[in-house]
């Protein structure tokens, strides 16, 4: 297959080396707004670098894999979308909701396939959970917590672009909530924090929050992400049952510490960050991308279920602003 990847930045640059080594991608074009920048990633990988994220479109490429700026994710989808081109696009699809459904749209008119990037859908840890919840083997889920700590503040202009914590980071957890439980969110209550460095109130952002989920049978899942967890990379979902409970993420990388006398020891080399825990998974979603894009596998996830995760973080957002319970059937339209 001939692949065409837009975007060359961190996750893009990892995206470009997967392809690259793909037993079943025989040639893979780069395109960055920063022509540089492609050229290098290009040089290293021993891809072709386009000059133009135009040519990506008329180069005769088989699929593309978005990995840009989210600013530009809706207008390329729609591109690929009208050049009945498969499209595998990092999370989000657009930073609002009207966005999002102009380019489902465009998707579902031009009958093409569109993967949305919820990597951790291919992770063998919360794959696991989700067999032992739907199995039974936890009994009626009572309590569902999700956690998210970033090690360190992103880079102070990626603040204003990233749409903030719920959309940019939680909705990682929220759409984990839905997949691995199998309910749906009916209503949320969130708060956040801005009591870090400086650069989140210059943003209007928050550097922590917290939020309460209720789901469609009655039982809670809590939402909590930071921007600031000096300790490490910590992304774990704690899954209790009235038979058992278990934890996703818990392994001697976890950077966290037991005060017990009896506790497990610190972890030897914590998780520095996403790319480091989810690389299997970063691996495992472009593999089942080109299955897709090959029609031999059904899509994994669609933009119908992105949209679901994105409402549950606008709901969110509005409960922080509003300071109240939101229902998810408030921002239903669409």
């Amino acid at each position: 297959m001939r692949i065409g990847l837009i975007g060359t930045g961190r996750i893009g640059s990892f995206h470009a080396g997967v392809l690259s080594a793909h037993r079943d991608v025989g040639a893979l074009v780069v395109a960055d707004t920063e022509g540089s920048r492609a050229a290098e990633v290009a040089q290293r990988i021993g891809a072709t670098a386009a000059p133009s994220v135009d040519e990506v479109f008329t180069w005769g490429v088989d699929a593309v894999v978005i990995a840009s700026a989210t600013s530009s994710h809706a207008e390329l989808i729609g591109r690929a979308a009208r050049a009945g081109l498969p499209v595998f696009c990092e999370k989000p699809i657009a930073l609002d909701l009207p966005g999002t459904l102009a380019a489902l749209r465009e998707v579902e008119t031009a009958g093409s396939v569109l993967q949305l990037g919820f990597m951790r859908r291919f992770d063998a840890g919360y794959t696991v959970a989700r067999e032992l919840v739907r199995s039974g083997a936890l009994g009626r889920l009572h309590t569902v917590r999700a956690i998210t700590s970033d090690p360190a503040p992103p880079p102070a202009a990626y603040l204003p672009l990233s749409g903030g914590l719920y959309r940019d980071c939680l909705v990682h957890d929220f759409d984990m909530v839905r997949w691995v439980t199998g309910r749906e969110v009916v209503e949320v209550y969130a708060t956040g924090s801005d009591a870090g460095p400086a650069m989140f109130r210059e943003a209007g952002d928050i550097d922590t929050a917290a939020a309460v989920l209720t789901l469609d049978d009655g039982s809670l899942a809590t939402a909590t992400a930071t921007r600031c967890n000096g300790a490490g990379y910590d992304v774990r979902l704690e899954l209790a049952g009235e038979l058992d409970q278990v934890s996703v993420g818990l392994d001697d990388r976890t950077p966290i510490t037991s005060t017990e006398p009896q506790g497990p020891p610190p972890a030897d080399k914590p998780w520095p960050g996403f790319l480091e825990r989810f690389a299997p998974a970063y691996e495992a979603e472009l593999d089942a991308f080109l299955r897709v894009a090959r029609g031999e596998l059904d899509n994994p996830c669609d933009g119908r279920e992105a949209l679901q995760a994105l409402r549950i973080a606008e709901a969110c957002e509005r409960s922080r602003r509003e300071h109240r319970p939101v229902r998810i059937e408030e921002l239903t339209a669409g």
